[in-house]
């Protein structure tokens, strides 16, 4: 009677042991969840502030779908007939910095940046989803082999970027059209998206 008093004690204490470890499983699993929740619409928001830019048409301008640079707010072909040739640049008779310099050329309206020329061919957006756009940045193969805070730089630093906020006016004087978030805020949006992770809502109204 004895021996079976301890394997019952012993039965009941693993039995107690393993609800209590289940117990704590589970409530790991809550937290995980209810802290995934909390960000969900943090995320989401900072998720489409950044892509309310980089699907606006000073973007998408520079990287088109058909190797033909787009220009204007209409996004019409590229005068001169214009193609993405070596190296993103043009050919060699008409370069994009033949006409495009380091800065706005506000008499003649040409537009202008340090590193003026297309996005590489690997990161074509005109035509693709938002939620596209971000699987191609996200691929090391596509973004020139940039891990997140290198991508942060590039998306938030880079000259050519921050044109899009200061694109000057076009050949009749009128000031080109500006994304739709403010540089500081669309700045905070990509460092926060990447800082919790760069997570790509799986599904978005548009």
């Amino acid at each position: 009677m004895k021996r079976i008093a301890i394997f019952s004690f012993i039965a009941l204490l693993l039995a107690s042991v393993l609800l209590a470890s289940k117990n704590e499983e589970n409530k790991v699993a809550e937290d995980l969840m209810s802290t995934k929740e909390s960000l969900l619409p943090s995320n989401e928001e900072n998720f489409r502030k950044m892509m309310d830019v980089l699907t606006s048409v000073r973007c998408i301008n520079c990287h088109p779908s058909d190797n033909v640079p787009k220009q204007g707010d209409d996004s019409h072909p590229h005068y001169f007939d214009m193609r993405r040739g070596k190296e993103n640049l043009g050919y060699d008779a008409t370069k994009c910095t033949t006409c495009h310099q380091n800065e706005n050329n506000n008499f003649s309206g040409v537009p202008g940046a340090p590193e003026w020329s297309l996005a590489p061919a690997k990161m074509k957006w005109e035509g693709l989803s938002r939620i596209e756009i971000a699987q191609t940045m996200l691929n090391r193969e596509n973004n020139g082999n940039r891990d997140l805070k290198e991508l942060e730089h590039h998306l938030t630093e880079h000259a050519l970027v921050l044109w899009a906020w200061n694109p000057g006016v076009d050949a009749n004087g009128k000031e080109r059209e500006k994304p739709p978030v403010p540089l500081e805020e669309y700045r905070e949006a990509v460092k926060k998206w990447i800082e919790d992770g760069a997570v790509i809502p799986e599904k978005l109204d548009h």
